[in-house]
């Protein structure tokens, strides 16, 4: 499946993925006001076999056949951070150990 990746040049980190060039005519108008302006970064094909870094190649192609666009956000690391271990306890009071 070829398709064509978009960055937004207002909410960075983030990319819309096309199935045909230019063709913003599906995209809800909120998350056109949301990515503002877009700029095409690159032109891939995509099959079953595709690795992508922050994606998954099947479920970019579901979303490209079922509705036409598939939105990549950024990763969200300040909520991977809430899983450590030292978030997920009381803080200790240090002052009683000296």
């Amino acid at each position: 499946m070829h398709c064509f990746v978009y960055a937004s040049q207002r909410k960075p980190d983030s990319y819309l993925w096309l199935g045909r060039r230019d063709d913003f005519s599906t995209l809800p108008d909120s998350l056109t006001q949301m990515l503002g302006e877009l700029r095409l970064v690159l032109e891939v094909e995509l099959n079953d076999q595709r690795k992508l870094p922050h994606e998954d190649a099947q479920q970019v192609m579901e979303h490209l056949r079922g509705q036409g666009w598939h939105l990549q956000l950024p990763p969200q690391q300040t909520l991977g951070a809430a899983n450590h271990l030292a978030y997920n306890s009381a803080p200790q009071d240090r002052s009683r150990d000296r």
